[in-house]
């Protein structure tokens, strides 16, 4: 972290009256001191139990939802702590983690004591992240002495880094809804190019049935937003772009000081002044994955009119745990709507930051989804659908060998051909020192492997290809291309002789058209779990990846369709079979003419999952 004049900061023991009392000092001051000191980023960097951690999160969010979960509402009922709860439980992560590690250094473990803070440096920040859009807030080590009990006159809440953000829309009154939107069956929400390439294939089979439906196009990031719909009956409706762009105060969230604490491990939290840190993401625009709180109020009042326009008897979702689905969600019960969520992305249990689904039906991709979906579900007589991922569904047309041409060209260089072998490795938007770190391992793998490799960079939709400029400058072995972010793994890997990454959901894909995947990280890195499946090698150092591409040569054996569909269930009807979800749930809502045609594909032979209760 860095204080305003531009050094970084290091902690260092002091004394008041002959008690312990820890203060943030110039880096540069440790070297000097006798007492015991770390600098933050040392200390940010200590080993952490990530099950401790995520126990002590759900602590503080449980005491927070008790302490203050009434303190302000939407017009149409839905709670701050509610709409707002996975940002909320980010900066909450962000807290603890820095709270444990502090509890984790063996001078502070022996001697805790106050924590000072640093004068004049505010209490949120940001983190470094490669995406475009996305930001990675954090609380300072003076917001971690502040929600501690510290003195802090002269701090304000918001870092330099916030406070120098462009000025947004301050606007009050809500944009209408158009007035000349006609009525349909399906209304889908997307503000993610992985939304819309879930939902778009079930919105196609429906109107290939005679069923009309409406995208609301959420996106704020021009990359994300839904393509123009190519079938009849399939309509796009976007709001205006203020809409998300609304900053301003909380007033409710701006609370006194009073005498409630949650403990973490030794650490006394005041909830009040947690909630005023909390208040700074709620009041700045973070476009449609971090709406404000005004931006959620005024899409409430959108969306109802929509709604109420439209009237539509389904509303289908790819993620209804973020802000914008929670409350598309909580706003379609309102209208007496029927919710579907379609799981666009692999899961794991430690890969969501609020484990909660709220839709009615839930559609998820593979057997080994289901205790997942029915364990994190919220709706009262929510069902779990085990229907495949629809994206897939275009997987089996892949042009394998326009894919390889275009692999080949990313991959000459100059007068030379391109590798004999070529790995794609599919990225996730982490921070620039774990990209760096996974290129490490890839790369010296890739340069120790027998045969002639290369390596084509596929960046993560919504991340920004600025961060891999220095292995573009690379020199020698191996060949490093970047791919157009427009293409994306996906649209690579049925070429590719391997795919390698942490837990992109074309791992899956990959697995599935039988190319090898190497999940790579350290050894305590998330992954998508597919080596447990026998559907990937887990790959923890550049001797793994060795090992695992001079496999590749021997004979393949296809992975058993057994072990495939407890990843993802793939026959290539996912978008009918959820089609068929929709009109039967639907049943005697159906405003328009019977169906006259039943969507195809639909004998998988492979039970689906239809029915599962949640409870």
């Amino acid at each position: 972290m860095k204080t305003p004049g531009g050094s970084a900061l290091g902690i260092v023991r002091t004394e008041f009256r002959g008690r312990p009392l820890w203060a943030l000092v110039g880096e540069g001051a440790l070297g000097s001191m006798r007492a015991d000191g770390i600098t933050t980023g040392d200390l940010e960097a200590l080993p952490l139990n990530a099950h401790r951690v995520e126990t002590l999160v759900d602590h503080v969010m449980t005491e927070l939802e008790a302490y203050g979960a009434d303190l302000a509402s939407t017009p149409g009922g839905a709670g701050w702590l509610y709409a707002q709860h996975v940002p909320t439980r980010r900066l909450v992560t962000q807290l603890v983690r820095k709270l444990l590690a502090l509890s984790t250094w063996e001078p502070f473990a022996k001697a805790p004591g106050p924590l000072g803070l640093a004068p004049y440096e505010g209490f949120v920040g940001l983190r470094s992240n490669s995406s475009r859009e996305y930001r990675a807030y954090t609380v300072t080590w003076s917001g971690v002495a502040y929600v501690l009990g510290a003195a802090a006159p002269y701090n304000p809440l918001r870092s330099a880094q916030l406070r120098g953000l462009p000025p947004v829309s301050l606007a009050t009154a809500a944009p209408s809804p158009p007035s000349e939107l006609p009525q349909t069956d399906v209304v889908a929400l997307s503000w993610s190019s992985r939304h819309a390439g879930t939902l778009r294939p079930v919105l196609d089979e429906l109107a290939r049935v005679g069923r009309t439906s409406l995208v609301i196009d959420l996106a704020t990031d021009p990359a994300d937003r839904c393509p123009v719909p190519e079938a009849e009956g399939v309509s796009l409706c976007s709001p205006p772009a203020a809409l998300l762009n609304v900053s301003g105060n909380v007033d409710r969230l701006r609370l006194p000081d009073d005498d409630h604490v949650v403990q973490v491990e030794e650490h006394s939290v005041h909830l009040a002044r947690l909630v005023r840190l909390v208040s700074v993401v709620l009041e700045t625009s973070g476009g449609c994955t971090q709406p404000s709180w005004r931006s959620l109020i005024r899409t409430e009042t959108w969306l109802d009119g929509v709604l109420s326009t439209v009237q539509p008897h389904t509303v289908l979702v790819s993620n209804d745990t973020s802000p914008l689905g929670a409350l598309a969600v909580h706003t379609a019960g309102r209208h007496g709507i029927n919710t579907v969520h379609v799981q666009h992305g692999a899961w794991t249990a430690e890969s969501v930051a609020w484990p909660a689904l709220h839709s009615r039906d839930i559609v998820v991709m593979g057997g080994r989804d289901v205790p997942l979906a029915k364990a994190w579900a919220r709706h009262p007589h929510a069902e779990v659908h085990v229907l495949g991922q629809p994206r897939f569904d275009a997987l089996a047309g892949l042009d394998r060998e326009a894919q390889r041409r275009y692999l080949e060209h990313l991959l000459a260089s100059g007068t030379r051909k391109s590798p004999t072998h070529t790995a794609v490795w599919a990225c996730q938007p982490f921070g620039p020192a774990r990209l760096a770190a996974q290129a490490d391992l890839l790369l010296d793998g890739l340069w120790r492997a027998d045969g002639d490799w290369g390596l084509v960079i596929a960046p993560h939709p919504a991340q920004s290809a600025d961060v891999f400029a220095s292995l573009l400058r690379r020199d020698g072995k191996p060949l490093v291309a970047l791919a157009d972010p427009r293409v994306g793994a996906r649209s690579l890997l049925a070429a590719a002789d391997a795919l390698a990454s942490a837990y992109s959901t074309c791992g899956i894909e990959a697995a599935l058209l039988d190319v090898p995947v190497l999940e790579i990280g350290s050894p305590g890195e998330r992954t998508l779990g597919l080596a447990e499946h026998g559907l990937a090698r887990r790959c923890t150092s550049s001797a793994d990846v060795v090992e695992a591409l001079s496999e590749i040569p021997d004979p393949h054996h296809p992975a058993t369709q057994t072990a495939k569909d407890g990843v993802c269930r793939w026959r290539g009807d996912s978008a009918a079979q959820v089609a068929q979800l929709v009109l039967r749930r639907a049943g005697h809502a159906m405003r328009h003419t019977p169906v006259h045609d039943e969507a195809h594909g639909t004998d998988s032979g492979l039970p689906q999952g239809e029915g599962v209760h949640a409870r």
